[in-house]
């Protein structure tokens, strides 16, 4: 099975806020970011379409043709905890230096790691195999796409940000 993963366009947020699983309006660029994915994603047709619960996704699969799909919470991106909507530079606490130097292993306070995203990702993309479906898209979230590049053997997990794509960007596995 082709699998279509499209990350949401810009949000609307201070650079350097940690926003996570939070519903963020998107940035005023929308219009040009969507119409340039839309026009990268050529039209395509999807035996199945899904999106994350979050505005930022359902607005641009909806922008892009794709009205009947179905929102899937295990495609939210990580859940930031406790440093949600706050500035990385704001965050008083002992953990957010763990964070920072094993971040694909130490969760954020009360949020996950991305062994916890990774985990209902595969769970999802699991249950997806098992469908009778030729091409699916999903409309996702940076985390997203790095665990399903990761699962997909695309990319190791070391150095996976090195293979996130923009805003907007698409990203193609097969399961």
């Amino acid at each position: 099975m082709k699998v279509t993963l499209i990350r949401h366009t810009s949000v609307a947020v201070e650079k350097g806020v940690c926003y996570g699983q939070t519903d963020v309006p998107v940035a005023t660029t929308f219009p040009e970011e969507a119409e340039r994915t839309k026009t990268n994603l050529n039209g395509k047709v999807f035996d199945k379409v899904y999106s994350s619960p979050l505005t930022r996704a359902r607005l641009l699969a909806e922008y892009c043709g794709y009205t009947d799909y179905t929102v899937d919470d295990r495609l939210l991106e990580m859940n930031m905890g406790d440093w949600e909507m706050k500035r990385y530079d704001d965050i008083k606490d002992d953990n957010l230096q763990k964070w920072y130097d094993d971040y694909m292993h130490v969760a954020t306070t009360n949020g996950e790691s991305y062994p916890m995203v990774y985990k209902r990702l595969a769970s999802f993309l699991d249950e997806l195999k098992a469908k009778d479906y030729k091409h699916v898209a999903i409309f996702a979230h940076c985390g997203i796409l790095l665990c399903a590049g990761i699962y997909a053997g695309l990319f190791p997990e070391e150095g996976c940000f090195e293979h996130a794509v923009d805003y907007g960007g698409i990203e193609e596995i097969e399961i």
